[in-house]
């Protein structure tokens, strides 16, 4: 019993830290490294969110572009824009910082810049796009929602292993500390999600999504020198966005 108290304490952490759903309180919060592989069902909730809000759309009349847009807005307010808002600081920071110092600099300013509001833009418009296409098919849609969801926050704890804190406080630094065997539970629900979705249209999903996160993780390495809290929530928008345009190039 201990054991599972333990990984529901990790998994309540996990939904405290990356929505603005209520999670209640704990008495002794788990490191945020522990609650690491509980990611992607975190991924699962906002992604159920997100498909019963399409789907009362499309039940209440409501055409399945605008529905789409509509799901979009209650992802955000379940997560708070935590993700976007990562994309956006990386884009700036990246986009406008001479030096290393500079970069992380622009990236923990509260402001957005010109390259952090056309990355939402095009990052919204890709995801709405690709929502829109498939909620012509509502279990379709639904569906995807929720494995997107899960498969591009999976590899978040893969980064958290791998890459250096590039700043000395943030969540990036909190969060380091995780387990080969937590980030390889985390790979394990997204498989398992994608494929119960898209048997075996998972495979290009997962390509996708591992060639830009990576393409993401190298250029992190050479312009700020390892993760942040920005850099995962820019991991997650990039997954996601991959896998929408698996789906609208095959379905």
């Amino acid at each position: 019993m201990s054991q599972l108290r333990a990984r529901l304490a990790e998994l309540q952490l996990a939904v405290m830290l990356l929505t603005r759903l209520p999670a209640g309180h704990l008495r002794e919060a788990p490191s945020i490294g522990a609650s690491a592989w509980a990611f992607p069902l975190v991924g699962a909730l906002v992604g159920g969110v997100t498909a019963a809000a399409l789907l009362a759309a499309l039940a209440l009349g409501i055409t399945p572009g605008m529905a789409a847009g509509l799901a979009m807005a209650a992802s955000i307010v379940a997560t708070g824009g935590l993700h976007e808002d990562g994309l956006a600081d990386v884009a700036d920071g990246f986009g406008g910082g001479r030096d290393r110092a500079r970069k992380l600099e622009i990236m923990k300013d509260s402001r957005i810049g010109s390259y952090g509001g056309l990355a939402l833009i095009l990052g919204l418009g890709l995801r709405w796009q690709g929502l829109a296409v498939l909620a012509h098919d509502p279990k379709l849609a639904a569906l995807a929602l929720i494995a997107l969801a899960v498969s591009s926050r999976a590899a978040l704890p893969l980064a958290l292993l791998w890459m250096p804190a590039a700043r000395a406080d943030g969540m990036g630094k909190a969060a380091v500390g995780t387990t080969a065997l937590r980030a390889l539970v985390a790979l394990a629900i997204a498989v398992a999600a994608l494929a119960f979705a898209f048997g075996s249209a998972a495979l290009p999903i997962i390509a996708a999504q591992t060639v830009l996160q990576l393409a993401l993780v190298i250029v992190a390495l050479r312009q700020i020198g390892g993760q942040t809290g920005d850099v995962l929530g820019a991991m997650q928008q990039v997954a996601e966005i991959a896998g929408w345009l698996v789906l609208s190039s095959r379905l």
